[in-house]
């Protein structure tokens, strides 16, 4: 079967524009990716929207490690990971056979929460970082499950980042090895657990991936236009934009 001819063209012009918006949050500009898994949720529903996903994550957090590999802050790494895949197993566990209205709640609760955050971070005159354990462990639970279940981890990811006021650079580059752990090891949780991954959703990967390349590419070009102060408030925006839309999203 020509696997252009599965999907209506309106189908095909959203779901190469959310491939686009995966390719230009690996490229550098976080939050933009909240657009694309709104996008694909709509398409193609919740859980199953994932299946789809994944496999494009993986490809273009391998560009971005590629690229800010240098960049990488091994300690906000090492604090984040482990607590990461626990959350990800959570999520494999719990989000297996969630009704997909209850799912939509889910997202919906972790949405509201994740609002709170991001304008209670923007509003605070305190200039510190969150020293506690507990900030590191939080967030890197919330990012796992939300990543399994729905890959929303960007938003807690940017949130953390954000936090301990990372350059952008450093941002980025952390960010990049995270998601790529992440990513590869969600992936055969969704091939052999939840079965959302198959020759069909690979074959409209593939189809997608010259536009995550085109999104990767400028990106990157945007994102070194960019300076740090101005970063940190782009992907506030992006995130709190991307999380708005998500709750709104039936």
């Amino acid at each position: 079967m020509d696997i252009l001819s599965l999907y209506p063209l309106s189908y095909w012009v959203f779901i190469l524009l959310a491939a686009f918006a995966i390719g230009l949050a690996k490229g550098g500009l976080k939050g933009v990716d909240m657009l694309a898994v709104t996008i694909m949720a709509l398409v193609f529903g919740g859980k199953s929207s994932t299946g789809i996903v994944l496999p494009l994550l993986c490809v273009a957090d391998i560009g971005a490690v590629s690229y800010y590999n240098r960049h990488a802050q091994w300690k906000h790494f090492w604090k984040l990971i482990p607590w990461m895949i626990i959350g990800i197993l959570l999520g494999v566990f719990l989000g297996k056979d969630m009704d997909e209205q209850v799912f939509r709640k889910v997202m919906a609760v972790i949405i509201v929460i994740t609002i709170a955050i991001v304008l209670w971070m923007e509003f605070r005159k305190s200039t510190s970082v969150p020293q506690h354990p507990l900030f590191a462990t939080g967030t890197g639970l919330a990012a796992g499950f939300t990543t399994m279940i729905g890959n929303l981890a960007g938003a807690f990811a940017n949130l953390y980042f954000l936090a301990m006021r990372l350059p952008k650079n450093d941002f980025i580059g952390t960010a990049a090895w995270i998601f790529l752990v992440m990513n590869l090891f969600k992936l055969p949780f969704q091939v052999f657990y939840w079965k959302n991954i198959n020759l069909q959703t690979l074959q409209t990967d593939l189809v997608l991936l010259p536009a995550l390349l085109l999104g990767f590419l400028l990106g990157i070009r945007l994102t070194e236009k960019i300076k740090d102060l101005h970063y940190r408030k782009m992907v506030l925006l992006l995130t709190l934009a991307g999380s708005v839309l998500m709750l709104l999203k039936r």
